[in-house]
């Protein structure tokens, strides 16, 4: 790997710690952090300042190593992330976040105005960091503390025959180059047990005259009594391992265990390095490092040799080992692995994938009318095996909504700060997967979804109070698949939205005419009208009446829906609906004469012979009302008097609908097209595909085509077609 791919490398993990550091933080909203998080905190800061000093950055290194210092006091217990210390870390996090960005443009040096922005972050930092009691900067740790209780000895032939873990360190010259500091890595192993005794070993310090104060010239040799297995406490030094010599001796009970551990190790088909990884009584670092020695040695030496002779296994257990592999076969296990491929790649393996589809269509009806059994059955194959890439390709695309949905927590915390209210916010269905480019897309809207319902939704804490509710509101983000769709649900436990005032407002700016009666859902909906705002003031957040046309816009522009429930004094919920995927999609093709249009299957429930009553718009399905729209009729085209029609029942967000049509012509993957701007405003159609014969065929939007017969079982058929829309 090269500086720039190891530099992007960098990138990229620092950006998912930063990501990790800020959920972290966040998690003290609800209440004091256990160690686990604030241990992850502080390593994610920790790994960051250590890596940057690999690439020379040492802008932020000095930055990130005074926010390391203030962790510190934390985890040692020194001092509590309260609200001011939260908000002070994750506008630190935010500026190391530009610091990185600056970097990604191609600055390495330093950049007079960023540092200028972070000299009051530096400043506010530096008072906790000034508040560390009178032991100074290197202050004991409270795992040290207790064991300092004890007289502290050096270890000798006697104390190493105690119980406890053997960790010897030898730490390399570059060491405090790289931005690390040995003294913090004892801490933090103090935090995994109890250190019984320590001894410093200086034999490589130079003469005060050779001496370079910048070079590490230090070991140690340290007895530890912890719970915690090998690979944990290897983990310790994860960040010098690179640049250090260390072994770690098990105590003789753990020995014990790990030979139990094989005695019960099931009959399964690994080597030998394998079985003691994974009773632990090496780590993987120690396999590799034993395997390159292997290699590297001729003539080649037994791998268990090795790891006696690297002081890496006990010649019990490697014995032991052996003995039960002798009963298995040598193979080695495949481990799931995971590889990052550019989103590029991935949008250009669906397009391939659709234009493929699209070829073997045409080649099944070349098929076909050459009356070909052998080259049909072909191509029945070729169709399933693509419909497989096509599923495959898809699935790579599909992500977990859950980070998106964390990325709230951030702005739930500071814009609840900002109006000066208490509210929580509660994440549900996070593992719900869907395609990346929705993911990308739904961002924004439900960015000032969320932003509207801390703002207008949640009440303040005093008027909470006096309505008998909690004075912490509440912000729910929810995710669940369907009827082949996507369902997000951004709900609160606000004051409800004021269904007077909105018809009052839209009756006073000409929306709605005075005196027309109108159902709750269609008076909430007036909130997606450009300009629409019932605000008496216009904040920083809201009151220009823009936004929330955007929202609906951009949720149109994806194929999706939009509506809302509200109850006064108990809240508003907006149901954004979205298609799982936006390339392809299974389909149902209908034919209305000569012309093809396709049905998304996920929302095809039956179809079935038209029986209507004539002059009727709806139909009898076993006892219940069934709206029926006639395609032919709503597009306009030439009427013709069939013996034979069919209806295809189709179903979205609950309602039902018939669409009636001439001829039923089966399934097929649909390879979605976009409209071009002459075509984007045709009222029920979404988009449109190819055909194998190389005809365009239109895909019908289910959800305006469902809006438009939801009155057709209560008003007469003219009132009806006059709702329809107009055609294209």
């Amino acid at each position: 790997m090269d500086m720039e791919q190891a530099l992007q490398t960098f990138l990229l993990e620092s950006r998912e710690l930063l990501e990790e550091m800020e959920n972290g933080l966040l998690e003290a909203d609800a209440g004091p952090l256990s160690a686990d998080v604030i241990n992850a905190i502080f390593r994610a800061a920790h790994t960051i300042k250590g890596s940057s000093g690999l690439f020379g950055l040492d802008h932020i290194v000095s930055f990130t190593h005074v926010m390391e210092s203030v962790l510190d006091q934390v985890r040692d217990g020194v001092m509590a992330i309260d609200a001011e210390l939260m908000s002070l870390l994750l506008a630190c996090r935010d500026h190391i976040c530009l610091l990185l960005d600056d970097v990604e443009a191609g600055a390495m040096a330093p950049d007079p105005e960023r540092q200028k922005q972070g000299q009051p972050l530096l400043a506010r930092l530096a008072a906790f960091v000034a508040s560390r009691p009178a032991d100074g900067p290197l202050a004991t740790p409270v795992a040290l503390r207790e064991a300092e209780a004890e007289p502290v000895e050096r270890i000798d032939g006697a104390r190493a025959g105690g119980d406890h873990w053997h960790i010897s360190v030898r730490f390399g010259s570059e060491v405090l180059r790289h931005g690390m500091d040995p003294m913090s890595f004892i801490r933090y192993l103090g935090t995994l047990g109890r250190i019984v005794s320590i001894a410093t070993l200086h034999e490589r310090l130079a003469s005060l005259q050779e001496m370079d104060p910048e070079s590490c010239y230090l070991g140690f040799e340290i007895a530890f009594a912890s719970a915690a297995d090998k690979p944990t406490i290897e983990g310790v030094f994860d960040f010098v391992r690179d640049d250090c010599h260390l072994r770690i001796i098990p105590p003789h009970s753990q020995v014990t265990e790990y030979l139990r551990l094989i005695a019960e190790y099931p009959d399964e088909n690994v080597r030998l390095g394998e079985m003691l990884a994974k009773v632990g009584t090496i780590t993987e670092r120690e396999l590799e490092e034993a395997l390159a020695s292997q290699a590297a040695a001729s003539p080649a030496q037994p791998l268990g040799s090795i790891l006696v002779n690297q002081g890496a296994a006990a010649a019990p257990v490697v014995e032991a080992a052996l003995a039960r592999q002798s009963r298995t076969r040598e193979a080695r296990s495949l481990e799931n692995s995971s590889v990052r491929v550019d989103a590029g790649k991935l949008d250009h393996l669906i397009n391939l994938v659709g234009e493929l589809i699209i070829s073997v269509a045409s080649a099944n009806l070349i098929a076909r009318r050459a009356g070909n059994a052998e080259l049909q059955e072909c191509g029945s194959v070729l169709s399933h095996l693509v419909e497989e890439v096509r599923n495959s390709a898809l699935q790579l695309r599909m992500v977990k909504i859950g980070a998106t949905f964390n990325r709230f927590q951030r702005v739930v915390h500071d814009v609840a700060r900002e109006l000066g209210k208490d509210i929580e916010l509660v994440i549900e269905g996070e593992e719900t997967e869907l395609d990346k480019t929705v993911v990308e897309k739904i961002t924004d809207p439900l960015t000032h979804l969320v932003r509207n319902a801390i703002d207008h939704g949640i009440e303040p804490a005093e008027a909470r109070s006096g309505s008998g509710k909690p004075a912490r509101g509440r912000i729910g983000l929810n995710a669940f698949h369907d009827s082949g769709t996507i369902v997000i649900e951004v709900s609160d436990d606000g004051g409800g939205l004021k269904r007077d005032r909105i018809l009052a407002k839209a009756i006073e700016r000409g929306l709605v005419e005075p005196g027309r009666s109108m159902a709750d859902e269609e008076i909430f909906a007036l909130i997606f009208e450009p300009g629409f705002s019932t605000a008496d003031q216009v904040t920083n957040l809201s009151g220009r009446g823009v936004g929330m046309d955007v929202v609906k816009r951009n949720i149109n522009a994806l194929r999706g829906s939009v509506e809302v429930r509200s109850e006064v004094g108990r809240g508003t919920t907006v149901t954004v609906r979205l298609p799982l995927t936006l390339a392809i999609i299974n389909g149902f093709q209908v034919g209305i004469g000569r012309s093809v249009f396709v049905v998304p299957l996920d929302m095809v429930e039956e179809c079935i012979e038209f029986s209507a009553e004539p002059g009727h718009d709806y139909s009898n399905l076993r006892g219940e009302v069934l709206p029926l729209i006639c395609l032919r009729t709503l597009f306009d085209m030439e009427r013709h008097s069939l013996a034979r029609r069919s209806v295809v029942v189709v179903r979205y967000a609950g309602q039902r609908a018939g669409l009636v049509v001439d001829s039923l012509l089966g399934e097929s993957q649909t390879v979605i097209k976009p409209l071009g701007k002459m075509f984007q405003g045709m009222a029920c159609i979404s988009g449109a595909s190819i055909l194998g014969s190389g005809e365009v065929a239109l895909i019908l939007d289910v959800p305006a085509l469902l809006q438009a017969a939801q009155p057709s079982a209560v008003r007469p058929r003219q009132d009806i077609e006059s709702a329809l829309p107009a055609p294209a």
